[in-house]
């Protein structure tokens, strides 16, 4: 869960397509088919919360929390509503960036997003700038 979680959260920062592609906001559905994350207006930027886990429990039937969170406060959030994509603004043509909340791992890493042709995106994830990971994302709504 934590994994489909950072694979939709990484692929919805890189996106790259045609020169009138459609817009960020809406949902996208992770690579792996297991997280969905929304992605709206927050204050002029955009930002994105989980709204749909193909397995939303734990082992226990108890809904997913945020169990990797380095602040230990943190630990029992709800990975159901939890923002992982801040800050996205608009960084040239089609791209945005900002950046992207791994909870499988709870660090938090540059992200860039690409949309293509309105309905898929590249979504990449950075750490250091350079060691970067890309996601193909699909538009969900």
């Amino acid at each position: 869960m934590i994994k489909s979680v950072f694979a939709a959260v990484i692929g919805l920062v890189l996106m790259s397509g045609a020169a009138l592609a459609g817009k960020p906001e809406g949902t996208w559905l992770s690579q792996d088919g297991g997280t969905k994350v929304r992605l709206s207006d927050c204050g002029g930027k955009l930002c994105g919360l989980v709204v749909w886990l193909k397995e939303p429990t734990d082992g226990s039937g108890k809904p997913k929390t945020d169990v990797h969170n380095p602040d230990a406060s943190k630990r029992s959030r709800p990975m159901m509503g939890l923002q992982v994509v801040h800050g996205l603004m608009p960084d040239g043509a089609n791209r945005w960036s900002g950046s992207i909340y791994n909870a499988d791992d709870g660090n938090t890493y540059s992200a860039h997003m690409t949309v293509g042709d309105g309905n898929t995106a590249d979504v990449q994830g950075c750490v250091l700038g350079f060691l970067c990971k890309t996601q193909k994302w699909t538009r969900a709504d």
